[in-house]
């Protein structure tokens, strides 16, 4: 059996389900794109290709492997992208919640089936249909829960709009006594730069009271002076537009003072050696033009 525990980003890593780039299916055509940064990689001719992918997915294996970290590899679907395995579900101290995603991604949870099973079934939840939730929304932080989500009355117009306030509200439901804190989140269709697609392309804490955030991504202020008030200005590395259209805030920790991040995250990097950790260094640019990093290709399901 698996004994689930996750109750911050940072605390030590003991196990995770790590996603596969192999048999990742043809470049999608620009209908087909989830997200603006594909679909400018798609028109450009630069959309990544899996021997890139794959290879970048092994340097972070092979990270994991370094410090013992028990790593679950979702089972293989022809054509199909399996990378991202934060979209498709997350845990918040022992529970694991499926996240109701995009329709034509639901084979992508049953390729993880089989860790599934290894959990008490008492442990695993699926929320009703009208909830839409995505891992990459959900941030942990000991006794808070950090959500981002989208308020527009035009939130269904949005296929990058994927965490709702029924979202919010059944997280609130299901931990009555964690305190749940939502984010508003910005989206655009056609401009990646000015696209939080989830949370945590927006702020990410490290280490024990440290945090990345670019201001831009919250559509309102005071969602943005909520984490300022509650990490302090001073451990908050801010992110430019560019550093965000890059993913610098959606790089993953290990533990409190280990972190994997992408090599070209130069000013990032050095903050963070500055500020004691250890940066272990990858590379995932090609992955980084779908519009998702480290985090997203990360599902923890026991941290210390």
């Amino acid at each position: 059996m698996i004994k689930l525990n996750v109750k911050n980003e940072t605390s030590r890593l003991r196990a995770v389900v790590l996603g596969i780039a192999n048999s990742n299916g043809p470049t999608p055509t620009e209908e087909q794109a989830y997200d603006p940064k594909s679909l400018e990689h798609i028109k450009a001719g630069t959309y990544p290709v899996e021997a890139d992918m794959v290879k970048e997915m092994e340097a972070v294996a092979n990270v994991f492997e370094k410090y013992n970290v028990k790593v679950y590899r979702p089972e293989l679907i022809e054509d199909c992208n399996q990378i991202f395995t934060r979209d498709i579900a997350f845990v918040i101290d022992d529970v694991f919640v499926k996240a109701n995603i995009l329709p034509n991604r639901e084979e992508e949870l049953e390729a993880i089936q089989y860790v599934i099973d290894q959990i008490n079934p008492k442990k695993v939840v699926r929320p009703p249909e009208e909830v839409h939730i995505e891992g990459g929304d959900v941030m942990l932080w000991n006794n808070h829960i950090f959500i981002g989500t989208y308020k527009g009355s035009d939130y269904k117009n949005y296929i990058t709009a994927r965490t709702n306030m029924e979202g919010v509200q059944y997280i609130k439901d299901l931990f009555p006594n964690k305190i749940v804190k939502e984010f508003d989140l910005v989206k655009s269709k056609i401009e990646p730069r000015d696209n939080a697609l989830h949370l945590d392309c927006c702020f990410q804490p490290v280490g024990k009271n440290k945090g990345i955030i670019y201001k831009s991504g919250f559509r309102e202020e005071s969602d943005y002076m909520y984490l300022v008030d509650l990490f302090g200005e001073e451990n908050l590395f801010h992110i430019t537009r560019e550093e965000m259209y890059h993913m610098n805030s959606n790089i993953f920790s290990i533990a409190e003072d280990v972190v994997v991040s992408e090599k070209n995250f130069t000013r990032l990097n050095n903050w963070l050696r500055e500020n004691g950790f250890t940066v272990e260094e990858v590379p995932y640019a090609e992955i980084s033009k779908q519009e998702g990093l480290l985090r997203c290709s990360t599902l923890p399901l026991i941290r210390d």
